[in-house]
C-alpha cells in the first residue's frame, strides 16, 4: 500500500518562529473560540505577551488568566496600534467600528477572520491595509486551514505578520482575488461540518446495519479521524488512497458503487458546496 507518509509539518513550526519577530503592539478584538485559539497559537509559537491587547468585553477565564502571563486585557486609552485583528462576530461589526477605528493609523494591519465581510466593508468601517482571512475550526488544535487576501495597499512586511499569525492555528494559502472567498467559506470554512456529518451518519448506518450504538459511534468517529490524519501526513492524492482501500469486488467496490453512482456524493457535494457558496455572496451584502 503506497501511503507515504509524511512525518510531520515541518512548514507550519518554521513559519511559526516569525512570531518572535514580530515587533509593535497586536490587539486581538474579539476572544471568543476563534480569536482565543489565535492567542494561544501566539504565545505558543513565542509571541511576546507584552506585545498583545485582547478587547474582550466578556473575556472567558482562560482569556482573563492570560493577562497574568503579561498580555494587556481592555486597557483604557490604548491609541492606535501597528495591528490590529478582528474576531468578533459579524453582525457585531458596525456596532463595534467606531472603537475599533480608533485603533486604526493609515499604516495600521488590519487581519479579519469575519466571514462574509468583504475588504471594502472593512476599509470603510476601519481603514488601514487590510487582510480578509477565512479560518476553519480546527485552528484550536493547531490544525486549520486559512485562506487569506490583501488589499493593494499591503506591504510585503505586513503580509508576512498576518502570515505569521493566520499560520500559528495552522496552514495557510494565500490568493489575490476576493471573489474566491465565498467558495473558500463553502469549502473549508463549513467544511469541518460536512465531516462531522459524515462521522454522524456513518455512525446511524452502522446501528441500521446492526451494530449497538456505542460501538458505531466508536467505529465512525475513530474511522473519520484515522482517515484525515492518514490524508494528512500522505502524499499521494485523495483518490490513490481510496483506491488503496477498494478491491475489485469487494466490500468496499459495493459500498462506493452505491456512493459514486447518479445522484451519489458527488452530485451532493456540488449542489451543497454551491449552496454555501451563495449563501456566503448574500451575507456579503
Amino acid at each position: 500500500m503506497d501511503c507515504r507518509v509524511k512525518p510531520g509539518n515541518d512548514e507550519f513550526m518554521a513559519s511559526n518562529n516569525g512570531l518572535k519577530n514580530i515587533t509593535g503592539t497586536i490587539a486581538l478584538a474579539g476572544a471568543g473560540k476563534m480569536g482565543g485559539a489565535m492567542l494561544t497559537g501566539w504565545l505558543a509559537g513565542g509571541l511576546e505577551p507584552a506585545r498583545a491587547v485582547v478587547i474582550e468585553p466578556a473575556p472567558s477565564a482562560e482569556i482573563a488568566a492570560l493577562a497574568a502571563k503579561g498580555i494587556r486585557l481592555n486597557p483604557k486609552d490604548l491609541g492606535q496600534v501597528d495591528t490590529l485583528v478582528i474576531a468578533v462576530k459579524p453582525q457585531s461589526f458596525r456596532e463595534a467600528g467606531p472603537a475599533l477605528k480608533a485603533l486604526v493609523a493609515p499604516s495600521t494591519l488590519v487581519v479579519s477572520i469575519m466571514a462574509g465581510t468583504t475588504m471594502a466593508v472593512l476599509q470603510e468601517v476601519c481603514g488601514g491595509a487590510v487582510v480578509r482571512a477565512m479560518p476553519n475550526t480546527p485552528a484550536a488544535i493547531g490544525r486549520g486551514i486559512t485562506v487569506a487576501v490583501p488589499a493593494t495597499n499591503v506591504s510585503r512586511e505586513q503580509r508576512a505578520t498576518a502570515d505569521a499569525l493566520l499560520r500559528a492555528t495552522g496552514s495557510v494559502e494565500w490568493v489575490d482575488d476576493e471573489a474566491l472567498m465565498d467558495a473558500v467559506t463553502a469549502v473549508s470554512g463549513s467544511g469541518p461540518a460536512y465531516i462531522f456529518l459524515l462521522a454522524e451518519e456513518l455512525a446511524r448506518a452502522g446501528v441500521a446495519a446492526g451494530l449497538p450504538e456505542a460501538l458505531a459511534t466508536r467505529l465512525a468517529r475513530e474511522t473519520v479521524a484515522g482517515s484525515g490524519e492518514l490524508l494528512h501526513r500522505s502524499d499521494v492524492p485523495a483518490s490513490t488512497l481510496r483506491q488503496n482501500v477498494t478491491s475489485p469486488g469487494g466490500t468496499t467496490a459495493a459500498a462506493l458503487e452505491v456512493l459514486m453512482g447518479k445522484d451519489g456524493l458527488q452530485q451532493l457535494m456540488i449542489r451543497a458546496i454551491a449552496a454555501a457558496t451563495a449563501r456566503s455572496k448574500e451575507l456579503a451584502k
